[in-house]
């Protein structure tokens, strides 16, 4: 007698998942599914719908009603907020416009503690919860900014402490939503070295981005999106070539890979 083993869900599953905003469909998935533990990254330009998909895997937006519940978490679609906050760690560039406070950037990593950027007056930061404040300072390489005054930090240095606040509750997956944006090259060249860092030590990746550059050699499947529809999916190989890219850009383009980096280029 053989023994059938239980096939984990996934992380993430949508089917015919639909979300709308005055009166327009901003996101249409026929189907989609995020293994646990995969890192995947999803490609397209603005408006593609790529953030509004996020929102459905952060919860934060909620997909038109259906008979057969159109986003699971985890095999279930009862899930609850704190339960997603705590396995998926959130990064955007649009949070640096949050952090125009004077506090050390070491309370806006604790603030990751309470799903706030800093810490609520009516919380109190425990030393356990400290420890685990400067152990993801630590695992950053940048103890050194914990003390810092947050409205002193370049965009780099802001950007990590954010991917450390994303990282102080443990999250299984790390969700990057366009973060190098508003980066110059220093700082583009040590946030992805971060996302690298977090993928070899076994954090799961989802990157949100419309820059070829951003996706790091450890993600090994791309989603193409447009016009609020998943348009390609698959090994980064198959899908990151001249051809798709051409059509998903609206533009004449080519493009090259060097030792597992892509980047586009425009045949002007």
């Amino acid at each position: 007698m053989t023994t059938r083993v239980r096939e984990q869900p996934p992380f993430f599953e949508a089917r015919d998942a639909a979300v709308r905003r005055a009166g327009r469909c901003i996101l249409h998935i026929e189907h989609l599914s995020i293994a646990e533990g995969e890192s995947v990254a999803f490609l397209g330009p603005n408006g593609a719908g790529k953030s509004t998909l996020i929102g459905l895997l952060t919860r934060e937006i909620q997909p038109l009603h259906r008979e057969e519940p159109p986003v699971r978490f985890r095999g279930t679609d009862r899930i609850v907020l704190d339960e997603v906050r705590r396995a998926v760690g959130y990064v955007s560039a649009t949070q640096q416009s949050q952090m125009n406070v004077h506090v050390p950037a070491y309370e806006i990593v604790a603030g990751g503690l309470f799903g706030s950027l800093g810490v609520p007056k009516r919380f109190t930061v425990t030393a356990d919860q400290r420890q685990r404040v400067m152990q993801a300072f630590e695992q950053l390489g940048i103890a050194e900014l914990a003390d810092r005054d947050a409205t002193t930090l370049s965009s780099g240095q802001a950007r990590r402490v954010l991917v450390a606040r994303a990282l102080v509750s443990d999250p299984s997956v790390l969700v990057f939503d366009e973060p190098c944006t508003g980066l110059d090259p220093q700082g583009m060249f040590w946030l992805r070295r971060t996302m690298r860092h977090l993928a070899q030590t076994g954090k799961a990746i989802v990157l949100v981005t419309h820059y070829l550059e951003d996706i790091i050699p450890e993600i090994g499947r791309v989603v193409l999106m447009k016009d609020a529809h998943v348009i390609a999916d698959g090994p980064k190989e198959r899908i990151l070539t001249a051809d798709h890219m051409s059509a998903l850009f609206d533009i004449p383009a080519f493009v090259e890979c060097r030792e597992g980096y892509y980047a586009l280029r425009a045949d002007y």
